[in-house]
């Protein structure tokens, strides 16, 4: 049985996050990424406060697919750091979970 997962990315533009996304799915590491702009971060980063423009990846994939997913992602991602993390989805429509799991690897 699959296990669904929610994988949050951030990207520093729109053409990165639409390359990102693009690849998670052709490699069928996802089952569908949401590209959601406008998100502005402020984080600490070697000793200091930042704040950046990025753009949210909402990737929903499955748990045996995230070292393969976190690859891609820091193998195309353009900082040395780039955020991956992941949160389990604890349930949802039936219909829709059948369907990711059937997009996937």
């Amino acid at each position: 049985m699959v296990e669904p997962i929610v994988v949050l990315v951030t990207a520093s533009s729109s053409e990165e996050a639409a390359r990102l996304a693009r690849a998670l799915v052709e490699e069928r590491l996802a089952a569908c990424v949401n590209v959601v702009p406008g998100l502005r971060s402020i984080y600490r980063w070697q000793g200091r406060v930042e704040t950046a423009d990025e753009v949210l990846l909402i990737v929903k994939t499955a748990r045996h697919l995230l070292p393969a997913a976190t690859h891609l992602v820091q193998s195309l991602h353009s900082s040395t750091v780039p955020e991956v993390i992941a949160l389990p989805i604890v349930g949802g429509a039936a219909p829709y979970l059948d369907w990711l799991a059937g997009q996937l690897r």
